[in-house]
């Protein structure tokens, strides 16, 4: 059995997720484990980002959020709207 990623939330992270809906909030919460057990999980519609080292993957339709993973560690980089809260516009 392979070992659970470790999460790393960076400030900015933990300060965009604060200003989340609380719905939004709890459906973050609940698909943790499965980012952590498999950060390519198909629902996550992960895809690297153009250019950079980093991965976009979908929260809802219009919410997503960034991470790179190092090693055994999920490093949790951003979380917003699509486009505007991932530092795009």
């Amino acid at each position: 059995m392979a070992k659970l990623l470790k999460p790393v939330f960076t400030s900015k992270f933990r300060k965009q997720f604060k200003h989340l809906p609380k719905s939004l909030q709890k459906k973050f919460n609940q698909k943790l484990p499965l980012l952590l057990a498999n950060s390519k999980h198909p629902s996550f519609r992960a895809r690297k980002m153009t250019g950079i080292e980093r991965f976009e993957a979908r929260l809802t339709i219009h919410y997503r959020f960034t991470y790179v993973v190092r090693g055994r560690e999920c490093v949790l980089l951003s979380i917003g709207p699509h486009d505007t809260g991932l530092g795009k516009k």
